[in-house]
């Protein structure tokens, strides 16, 4: 992305539009916000290696946030991040796919609920991240020209080989993701 457009000029027509969104519209100014923020780190902190889980989870959050905005009532979505969920590196946008797919297979019932809940923990050197999302009952198919889940496997294979743990279960009306990664101090 960096290299196909100029970032100066995104971030300057990000800032024009939220200065023309109305001043009482703060969830959408607040969105553009996270958006703008979220495109800045993918661009210029992400960099070439490893980053601090606090920017890695802010991001998740953010990303969570505003998919959020997409839902209405009969979604609940729920992120809780252990206090000790700090002091670390890990590669960046690692856990981003989880919530992608999460978001986008979510069941859409009008009787029940629909939920998404995540959780981040950091205990014993081995960081754990957890999603789950009610679904309609149907398997989980991916589509073409998305990351997938076969990218993402791939991906900690090589950057994480024989310290993670990746367990991937559904059921009729749940997909839940449980990723667990050794961190050993060097």
């Amino acid at each position: 992305l960096k290299s196909q457009i100029n970032p100066h000029f995104i971030f300057n027509s990000l800032n024009a539009v939220y200065f023309l969104i109305n001043k009482e519209n703060t969830a959408a100014r607040s969105a553009l916000h996270k958006f703008s923020e979220m495109l800045r780190y993918q661009l210029y902190e992400m960099g070439e290696g490893q980053i601090p889980i606090e920017k890695e989870i802010k991001y998740l959050k953010d990303y969570i946030d505003l998919q959020e905005l997409r839902k209405d009532e009969k979604y609940s979505i729920t992120f809780d991040c252990s206090s000790s969920l700090k002091g670390f590196l890990i590669e960046p946008l690692l856990l981003l796919p989880f919530a992608e797919n999460a978001f986008k297979y979510v069941s859409h019932y009008s009787d029940k609920v629909n939920y998404i809940k995540a959780a981040a923990s950091f205990d014993n050197e081995i960081f754990c991240f957890q999603i789950e999302n009610s679904k309609e009952n149907e398997m989980i198919k991916e589509q073409p020209g998305g990351i997938g889940l076969a990218n993402v496997k791939r991906r900690l294979e090589l950057l994480y080989h024989g310290k993670h743990e990746l367990t991937i279960s559904e059921t009729a009306h749940t997909f839940n993701v449980i990723l667990n990664i050794h961190l050993h101090e060097n």
